[in-house]
């Protein structure tokens, strides 16, 4: 039997883990807390509806009919040959070699009648090559007219 009286532990407590966990919701105060900015002026800025101007002398569009004929910026190309067509563009790229051709081919159109467009705008030097399409609601409003 042992009776000396032992010693009493003095509890502790640990601040580590306590000083941790007020850390993490400091950063997640400062963290999720918007900061307002006060301006010196208060501005209304003008409002258009109009949309933006596009580039239209950098714009080069080449109509393609269902049959294979064809139209440099509204302007009928005669013959149907890469050369012809070759020529057209030449006459229409104002804006040099940054031009953009922008082929709108009908739906039936053949495939070659595209390609030659492509090929004719690639022998003229004119890179930027788009293709114009309209939306199904458009299509769906022109067939019922």
């Amino acid at each position: 039997m042992n009776f000396r009286p032992r010693a009493k532990e003095e509890p502790e407590i640990n601040l580590i883990p306590f000083i941790d966990v007020l850390l993490v919701i400091l950063i997640f105060l400062m963290l999720t807390t918007t900061y307002s900015k006060f301006t010196e002026l208060q501005l209304t800025l003008p409002v258009a509806d109009a949309e933006q101007q596009r580039d239209h002398p950098k714009e080069i569009i080449v109509a393609v009919a269902a049959d294979g004929r064809y139209a440099v910026n509204k302007t009928g190309v005669d013959g149907k040959g890469v050369d012809s067509i070759a020529q057209a563009l030449r006459a229409a790229a104002s804006a040099g070699p940054g031009s953009v051709v922008i082929i709108s081919a009908d739906a039936m159109a053949p495939h070659q009648s595209v390609v030659t467009v492509m090929e004719a705008a690639r022998r003229v030097g004119l890179t930027q090559i788009t293709f114009a399409t309209q939306s199904s609601s458009a299509s769906a409003r022109a067939a019922s007219r």
